[in-house]
């Protein structure tokens, strides 16, 4: 027989077997099909390696069988390798189960033509022990999940539509047993069908709008089922329920495409990898979230006024379990009004996006990024957290607190541990580009920790910056906008509140004036206050005419005061108009003057702010041919750890304009940058970004490789976080593609295993890197040399 093609079936069936240990398939319904499949699997592998040790010739009709199996394995192993908690389970499903069929198929007919061969077969290969294995592949109880899946979409077209029991076995075997698993199959089948719009596969695009349409109908089951069992006699305005918990919210934010949520819910969604609004699909342009104080006054307000106690705020996340479906048909064509409804596929109107309370109604609130170094989003929006007291990697900062905004966690701290994750606009662009972004009205809670953080000493610094794209303009708030606003607590304020302010801010610009360093100390030490709480607040402290005045006392020999005022002008910076106000009355020189001369803290928020007025374009520029770019790496290199942080972050942003690069190598900042590459210090992902940067010009490259960069890129590569994967691999394939004596020492340090696990299981950005770089050694290989 044909050997060699009998040992690529056995090569196949080997790496089927291998997929349990080197890919995570733990969850179902994927963990069920697998075991299925190996179930199947193992009872053909001994023949099959019988027949290829004893080198028996064949006929046609079993190689052809070979050859079948062959591929319909391959197939198998494809589909579970890119499997992921993610994917549409139904879709995966039906493909599996089509392959599973020809595995049983060709096995059952290898059986059967070995059985009445004239071969002469091994002992092993005896009648009995055939007929044996056919009995059991016969009758091994496979679940046809397609059958019912098929039924259900002929069901679903028919006026009657598809009975309970068929969307209960769906929902059991498939495991869409809560309304977060029903959306997030229902976004996975619309990214399918987009994916198939594209390459114009109109057959694939119908047979998946059916299967959103079944998907969409249990999921219409399971909020019917959760009105039904409501036992609450009142019932609830819709737009006080969260769409993900179909429960009463009493944490509501507000997410960027404007709609309201219950904010454990949301932040499991968006932490789970899902950038898009679960109610309205559109792509989420940042993961900040914004607590809607307007929604949850309300709230308290009408539990109060019906006597309704809020849920358990430790409920679990994954609450709503589907025990069983029941029907629309069944239960009536009632709509409730007390629980929100979800669009099937259809978009949602501009005025929909919007809910109750959000910016665009005119009120102030506060942002926080969603998730754990998920700081810098898609499109390369960083959120920051500046309050001022350091934490350890292992603290949990507390959620933000209406009454108080109690902060222990830096304004630079924050931003410092974002980690740099981006989109690359095209495939000629190399560069790790972060759009100008602008901080938002409002305080926020700061969690932003990522696993690289370190432990450091505790301090404080008050402030908290967000951001955002500036296009994102529903968030704006104009200057002169005094209307409703939010000091400590989340209660809607007066005007007569906002006028007290007023006086007292004007009181406070006379006493900067006077010559008693008390009275400036005392001034600036409550200004830094005001600005911390309250958006509002900055705006009147900006428009008070206060800015020039610190700016002026950053060059205070009292180096209290000199902190008072630059912590100050970090926090009136969360404005956008303030950015520009700032930059205008001539900050950056004396702002670099407290990086050279300051205090270890004030340094920090000097920093701190340089970054802050880098986001918009104007002020990068004109940051980069001061004098700052030079204190910042000596900051970089010598400063405390928190210092350290603010530095590289401010680096990062001032290394996304390409003049600025130069001067950031000419600085000496790579050899600090590849010495914080040290996981210890807590620094890979913002280091490795800024050395992504660096690499896109000649000098940035040489440093990078004179300074033993290459190496812990590699590193990176091989043991880093997702997104510190992708930019080192980017790094690497900058230095590859311009220097052969770089490609080399990448290739010695021995990047092709990492690269090729980085090229099937990385973000999409990584994945394109990896393989360009893959492809770039193999041309290397063929005889087309790269650039000495």
């Amino acid at each position: 027989m044909e050997i060699s093609l009998l040992k690529a079936l056995l090569k196949s069936f080997s790496c089927f077997f291998d997929l349990s240990s080197t890919v995570k398939i733990n969850f179902e319904p994927v963990r069920k099909c697998y075991q299925n499949n190996e179930e199947m699997l193992k009872l053909l592998n001994p023949v099959l390696h019988a027949v290829a040790d004893a080198e028996i010739a064949s006929d046609e009709s079993l190689q052809k069988a070979f050859q079948g199996l062959s591929q319909s394995v391959d197939k198998l192993r494809e589909l579970f390798e890119a499997s992921h908690p993610l994917m549409s389970k139904v879709y995966f499903v039906l493909h599996v189960e089509t392959f599973t069929a020809k595995v049983q198929n060709y096995g059952l007919k290898i059986f059967e033509l070995l059985k009445f061969s004239d071969l002469s077969l091994p002992v092993v290969l005896s009648l009995a022990s055939l007929e044996n294995r056919i009995m059991k592949i016969k009758h091994m109880g496979h679940e046809q999940r397609s059958t019912i899946i098929t039924k259900a979409i002929r069901d679903q077209a028919e006026a009657s539509g598809p009975n309970s029991d068929s969307l209960t076995k769906i929902a059991d075997s498939l495991s869409l047993k809560s309304n977060q698993e029903l959306l997030i199959e229902i976004v996975a089948l619309e990214k399918l069908k987009e994916n198939a719009e594209q390459v114009e596969k109109n057959g694939e695009v119908e047979y998946i709008d059916k299967l959103i349409a079944v998907v969409t109908h249990m999921h219409n089951c399971f909020v019917m089922m959760k009105q039904n069992q409501s036992c609450n006699p009142v019932l609830i305005p819709a737009d006080f329920c969260c769409p993900l918990s179909l429960e009463l919210m009493r944490d509501p934010v507000i997410v960027a495409s404007g709609q309201t949520y219950e904010r454990d819910f949301i932040r499991k969604w968006i932490d789970n990898g899902l950038a898009v609004c679960p109610k309205t699909r559109q792509i989420l342009s940042h993961n900040n979230l914004i607590p809607n104080y307007t929604v949850k006054a309300l709230i308290a307000n009408w539990c109060e006024l019906n006597d309704v106690k809020l849920p358990d705020p430790v409920k679990s996340t994954s609450f709503n379990p589907l025990s069983s479906l029941v029907p629309l048909k069944d239960s009536g064509s009632l709509r409730n009004p007390h629980l929100p409804h979800l669009r099937t596929s259809q978009p949602a109107s501009p005025d929909s996006a919007q809910s109750i309370g959000s910016p665009r109604n005119g009120h102030d609130s506060d942002i926080e990024s969603s998730s754990e170094g998920r700081s810098l989003d898609s499109v390369g929006e960083l959120s920051l957290s500046p309050s001022r007291k350091e934490f350890s990697s292992a603290s949990v900062v507390d959620e933000l607190s209406p009454q108080g905004h109690n902060r222990t966690t830096s304004a630079s701290s924050a931003l410092s541990t974002a980690n740099f994750s981006q989109e690359i606009p095209g495939d000629d662009s190399n560069e790790t580009p972060l759009q100008a972004v602008t901080a938002q009205d409002c305080e926020a809670s700061e969690d932003l920790m990522t696993s690289n953080q370190q432990p450091a000493v505790t301090r404080q610094r008050e402030t908290d910056l967000r951001t955002r794209s500036r296009s994102q303009s529903i968030w704006r708030r104009p200057s002169e906008r005094f209307a409703q606003r939010l000091v400590s607590t989340p209660a809607i304020e007066t005007r007569a509140d906002l006028s007290r302010v007023e006086i007292q801010v004007r009181k406070l610009v006379e006493d900067m004036k006077s010559t008693s360093l008390d009275q400036q100390r005392e001034a600036t030490g409550e200004l830094r206050l005001l600005a911390k709480h309250n958006m509002d607040n900055r705006i009147v402290i900006a428009n008070s005419g206060a800015v020039s005045l610190l700016v002026n006392l950053l060059h205070s020999t009292d180096k209290k005061i000199q902190e008072n005022a630059v912590t100050t002008l970090l926090n009136l910076s969360i404005n956008d108009n303030n950015k520009t106000v700032i930059a205008n009355a001539g900050a950056i020189d004396p702002l670099i003057h407290v990086l050279e001369t300051g205090s270890p803290e004030a340094k920090e928020n000097s920093a701190a702010t340089l970054f802050s007025l880098s986001v918009i374009e104007d002020n990068k520029i004109k940051i980069g041919r001061s004098r700052a770019i030079e204190p910042l790496v000596d900051l970089l290199g010598n400063g405390t750890p928190r210092g350290k942080k603010d530095a590289a972050t401010a680096l990062f942003n001032l290394s996304t304009f390409h003049e600025n690069k130069e001067r950031v190598v000419d600085a000496g900042a790579v050899k600090y940058l590849v010495e914080m590459m040290d996981p210890a210090v807590g620094m890979v992902d913002k280091v490795v970004a800024v050395l992504s940067n660096l690499a896109t010009i000649p000098k940035g490259r040489a440093a990078i490789g004179q300074e033993g960069g290459i190496i812990v890129l590699v590193e990176v590569v091989e043991l880093g976080s997702a997104r510190g994967k992708e930019h080192a691999a980017a790094a690497l394939l900058q230095l590859c593609t311009n220097s052969s004596r770089f490609c080399n020492i990448v290739l010695q340090e021995g990047a092709i295993p990492p690269l090729v696990a980085l090229s099937q299981s990385g973000t999409p950005r990584a994945k394109e890197k990896a393989q360009a770089l893959l492809s770039y050694f193999r041309n290397q290989r063929h005889g087309n040399g790269g650039r000495g």
